[in-house]
């Protein structure tokens, strides 16, 4: 075998060592974003589900008519 000069074989290791960081650092970047889009949809549902459960105890309380009234209060004072 021939012999390696060892500032070569440094420099090689720097670069395979930066490679592997710049590597790591990515994919903790898209990891971060995966679990965000994640922790978002989450949430999302979590919203949409309480925003009917909301809407179900509106009709069982027969809120709905209040919804109109203000609407109905503006027209009348707009005249």
């Amino acid at each position: 075998m021939a012999e390696t000069d060892p500032k070569s074989v440094q420099d090689l290791t720097n670069v395979v060592q930066t490679l592997l960081q710049q590597m790591q650092d990515k994919f903790q970047t898209m990891s971060d974003q995966i679990i965000g889009r994640n922790i978002l949809t989450i949430m999302s549902t979590r919203i949409d589900d309480l925003e009917k459960n909301i809407a179900d105890l509106m009709t069982q309380a027969g809120v709905e008519e209040i919804e109109a009234a203000p609407e109905k209060a503006k027209e009348g004072q707009g005249s």
